[in-house]
This record gives structure tokens, sequence and C-alpha cells, in this order.
């Protein structure tokens, strides 16, 4: 097991569960890292069905060819996203009673991970491409770089500065 997936299960037996034995810290850690995907399972899958009817509308042919490349990188992005914040489903489904979830809660978690850090890309993305039709293309690199940068300060920096307070 890898340095950074032991520290992640040393800290995941955390105050108010030290009766816990194993098997048990594994089955809440999982269901919680469920509960937490439940949330971000609905708006990207929203996002993926939204921007799967662009190319259908009237304006789409507008478009310039940076523009289209943007909207098929967040197209694939937004799929991308959905692949791994579902995968951990698809993952128990195909691992139930095979005695692995050890296994399946750190590569859920990996996933989500992975699945967040993509959904950020994609949603800056989204934001670039919206200013760039809309206003134009030097407001959408500042707005995309903003909405990056806010997902990066809120998903990755703020969680980081509070670990580093608990150390």
């Amino acid at each position: 097991m890898s340095g950074a997936l032991m520290d992640s299960a040393a800290r995941d037996n955390d105050s108010g569960h030290e009766d816990e034995d194993k098997t048990e810290r594994l089955a809440r850690n999982f269901n919680e890292l469920l509960q937490e995907l439940r949330v971000t399972q609905t708006g990207i899958q929203i996002l993926t069905g939204f921007l799967l009817t662009v190319p259908f509308t009237q304006r789409f042919p507008d478009l310039d060819a940076e523009q289209k490349y943007g909207y098929l990188t967040v197209l694939c992005g937004a799929v991308l996203a959905t692949g791994f914040i579902i995968a951990p489903v698809a993952l128990h489904r195909t691992l139930f009673r095979q005695g692995e979830k050890e296994w399946l809660v750190h590569a859920a978690n990996w996933c989500a991970r992975a699945g967040l850090f993509v959904l950020a890309l994609t949603m800056a993305g989204v934001v670039w491409l919206v200013f760039d039709v809309v206003i134009s293309r030097a407001a959408a690199v500042v707005a995309g770089g903003l909405a990056l940068a806010f997902f990066a300060a809120l998903w990755w920096v703020l969680p980081l500065v509070k670990r580093a307070d608990a150390d």
C-alpha cells in the first residue's frame, strides 16, 4: 500500500469510532463516500446531459473552431467526470461479497478525487465557453481562470489548510 493510502487509512479511524473493527470502519468509510458522491452524481449527470444537447441548438453552427474544440473538450471532461464519479458503484457491484472492501474503499476514494478534479476543470471550461460566446475571449480566459481558482481554493487548498492546522 502506498504511503498516501496508508496515511489516508490511518486518518480513517477518526475519533468517535475507536470501538469499530476494520470491517466496520471500511463499511462506514464506503457508505460515507457513497453519500458524498450522491450529491455530485446528480449535478454532473445534469451537466453532461445539457452538454449533449448543445450541438443541436440553432446557434451551435455559429461557433468558431476554437469554441467548438472547447465545447468538445468540456463535453469529454463531463463524460470522464461522470465515469469517475459513478465508478465506485460499478466497482462495488462487480466486487460485491468478494472480500475486497479495503481495495474498494481506496479505489473509490481515488475515483472520487479524480472525478472532482476533472469536474473542476470541466466546470471552469464551461465558464470559459459561455463567456467566450457571450462576451469575448479575453473575458472567457479571466472567468475560466477565476472559476478554476475558486474550485482549487475551495476543494483543495481549504482542506489542506485545515489538515495542516490539525497536525
